[in-house]
């Protein structure tokens, strides 16, 4: 996939030889202060992990045919400001809760823009990447989980054409507070 421009930005999928300016943002992502209801892992888990885990991620990502791809979104003075991951989930698996997955579908996942590139736009430029490449690899819908109490995150979701499905996903952390489940959907070809 080619990059895209927004702005001052640069939106593009990530490069294998990336893997430590990947590293850093990831780092930076779980120092925000919503990471502990918007990422599965902490600051401490992340940072204790090899440098092969970073480098394998980030070549994984950049291979084809992918399962996964990151994008990030560079401004013009090659700070990266932001990212998201795309997952495909395959029809009949099961998801990362063990929920059945009915139909091949992009499932993003590490959403985040530094505070200072907040409010530009970006995170939509990000989504309709991640989206585009989903579609590209026969997803037919796009979906996110959020923290029910992660508003700013929902906001900015809606924003980028995301909507709540109805769907309520126990929070990993604890059972009792919940992630609500945001998607986009488009025809399916043979409805269009």
């Amino acid at each position: 996939m080619s990059a895209m421009t927004s702005g001052d930005y640069v939106v593009r999928a990530i490069r294998a030889d990336e893997w430590e300016a990947a590293k850093r943002l990831r780092l930076v992502a779980l120092r925000d202060p919503v990471a502990g209801i918007a990422f599965l892992e902490t600051y401490d888990d992340a940072v204790a992990r090899p440098d092969s885990f970073y480098q394998e991620r980030a070549a994984r990502s950049a291979e084809e045919p992918s399962g996964a791809r990151q994008f990030i979104a560079e401004a013009a003075d090659g700070v990266w400001a932001g990212s998201l991951t795309v997952l495909i989930e395959e029809a009949g698996s099961t998801d990362w809760a063990g929920a059945p997955v009915e139909r091949r579908q992009g499932h993003v996942v590490g959403v985040f823009v530094r505070p200072e590139h907040r409010g530009s736009g970006l995170i939509k430029a990000l989504f309709d990447a991640g989206v585009a490449w989903a579609r590209e690899r026969g997803a037919e819908r796009v979906r996110l989980l959020v923290h029910e109490e992660n508003v700013r995150a929902q906001g900015a979701y809606r924003k980028a054409g995301f909507l709540p499905s109805g769907v309520l996903v126990p929070f990993f952390k604890d059972e009792v507070q919940n992630e609500v489940e945001f998607v986009l959907e488009w025809p399916s070809p043979a409805s269009a």
